[in-house]
């Protein structure tokens, strides 16, 4: 065992989460020497749920899984326990599930007419299927830092196949072409089942309660460090002889200026950015308040790190623009079921069975999903919660004359009942907790290769960047694997560790899954 080394993260998000594990597991180092240090009073970063059944459940969002893809996510998971299942890992745990709850949508789009819309066909021109095919096999070099609208003509928009991958995913037209390819060829196998999201797995509950605590649990057990309402405000770095080496961190924590120093064989982890930065949540009577990069100071150590260093990246190619990469979501808790007794009618599907419902025609294009119950570790009997959002929250809506940013959950619900013609009497217990959040598909915005850093930046004695942000050749961002591998990446590096990071699985390779890609953009 590396007993001597001591690592630090710095940011308390999966990634940082999962380089903690991946150093115990692989790199020998002791859990007694690992410390992180977070902001908030909680780990887990974009994987949040919070709440409780009297003041409602929150969620934020939550990621898409799968067991097709997702090698490391997975790696990492089958060497943490389970919390509720002895002898189990969380891997097995989540398998286990989506045995039990198989997912086969049967109202993936919705029309203006509360009809639900026949997506067996992607709605392609022969136009579209030329595009397509040229922007997928263009290279990213090509691609550059051009829009998806580059390559794409406008009629592709108003396609079946765009309002179920874009919500499935969160993409909007004038997001990065290289992005948008990227999830082209890593979620080539979802192609052919977009419609019925039959390739989408699910965690048992949320994906704080089902990834982050058994994690976290698993960690602490190790003798990890958790440091909570502390703030990285400095990562002090010598540059001497063309070779980057952190000797201290500055911190301010309970108010108090503190400086650790770092050893140059320690390891620094840096969660670079954050996609759910700034976020603020309403309630039944008001809206999210308006936030920013100001008031919540969440770039600030990145943009400092990166000033003169071009090998840090450079954090204004995403945090520039909040018009670009922000969306609304909201959590529904409800006291009885007559929400849920009617949309399982309507949609054909059980909870936790049918995936994303859109409403294609919706001004917001709003959509919702409802999870198997509980959702929520400990969620008492008689209580369900659901969870939506709107990728359009700028724009006024269809029943509520006002946009959704401005709605409070009241009129949220209202808009939603609209859309399924329910009576809002179906709402009668409800409790909507909206959530506005500025940067929630930043890492999408057009970019180039060099605006992320490298996990390892060249020339790095001892600092690594493991977020949404840096650069993994070939996987996606906005996806819990994008963190873990980056982890993964980064902790074998610095430790050389000598087993290797799993690649990803290239599914965009197979003979078969293009010959049924294809099939499916002809039907």
């Amino acid at each position: 065992m590396t007993t001597s080394i001591k690592a630090y993260m710095v940011g308390g998000g999966i990634g940082s989460l999962a380089a903690a594990a991946f150093m115990i597991r692989d790199a020998g180092i002791a859990g007694a020497n690992i410390t992180i240090f977070e902001a908030s009073a909680l780990s887990g970063g974009s994987l949040d749920g919070g709440g409780n059944p009297e003041t409602g459940y929150t969620l934020r969002g939550g990621r898409m899984l799968t067991t097709d893809n997702y090698e490391c996510t997975w790696d990492l998971f089958k060497s943490i326990p389970s919390l509720e299942h002895p002898g189990r890992s969380v891997f097995e745990e989540t398998a286990a599930f989506n045995e039990r709850n198989q997912s086969h949508s049967m109202a993936r789009l919705v029309d203006r007419n509360r009809f639900k819309v026949n997506v067996k066909s992607m709605g392609f021109t022969m136009e579209d299927r030329l595009e397509l095919l040229r922007l997928s096999e263009a290279d990213e070099e090509s691609l550059g830092t051009s829009a998806i609208t580059d390559w794409l003509s406008p009629a592709f928009f108003d396609t079946k196949f765009w309002y179920m991958w874009a919500t499935t995913f969160a993409f909007q037209p004038w997001h990065s072409a290289v992005e948008f390819k990227r999830y082209l060829h890593r979620f080539m196998l979802e192609f052919t089942r977009i419609e019925t999201l039959a390739g989408v797995k699910r965690t048992v509950y949320n994906q704080y309660d089902s990834f982050v605590r058994p994690l976290q649990h698993w960690l602490l057990q190790q003798g990890v460090q958790i440091v909570h309402n502390c703030t990285v405000t400095d990562i002090v770095l010598d540059e001497a002889a063309g070779q980057t080496t952190v000797t201290a961190l500055r911190m301010l924590r309970d108010d108090s200026a503190q400086q650790i120093e770092v050893a140059p064989d320690d390891v620094v982890i840096f969660q670079n950015g954050s996609m759910t930065d700034a976020s603020s949540f309403g309630s039944m009577e008001s809206a999210p308040v308006q936030l920013s990069k100001r008031e919540s100071h969440g770039w600030d150590l990145w943009e400092k790190l990166a000033a003169g260093r071009p090998q840090f990246g450079n954090p204004a190619a995403f945090n520039s623009s909040i018009p670009e990469s922000w969306w609304a979501s909201f959590t529904v808790t409800l006291k009885d079921s007559a929400f849920f007794d009617k949309m399982e009618q309507f949609s054909g599907n059980r909870a936790g069975t049918g995936g994303l419902v859109t409403f294609k025609d919706s001004n917001w294009l709003m959509s919702v999903v409802l999870a198997h119950q509980p959702h929520f570790a400990g969620q008492p009997e008689g209580v369900q919660v659901f969870w939506g959002y709107g990728l359009h929250p700028d724009r006024i809506g269809n029943f509520v004359a006002k946009p959704m940013a401005d709605c409070n959950g009241a009129e949220i619900l209202r808009e939603l009942c609209g859309h399924l013609n329910f009576d809002l009497e179906v709402m009668a217990t409800a409790n909507c907790i909206p959530c506005r959040m500025p940067y929630i598909t930043s890492m999408f915005m057009p970019r180039a290769k060099s605006d992320r850093p490298l996990p390892v930046p060249p020339n790095s004695r001892n600092l690594a960047f493991v977020s949404q942000f840096v650069e993994v050749a070939d996987d996606v961002v906005f996806t819990v694997e994008y963190s873990v591998r980056a982890a993964q990446m980064a902790v074998y590096q610095l430790l050389k560790v000598g087993r290797e990071v799993p690649p990803v699985q290239a599914h965009d390779k197979s003979l078969k899954v293009k010959f049924d890609a294809l099939i499916k953009a002809f039907q």
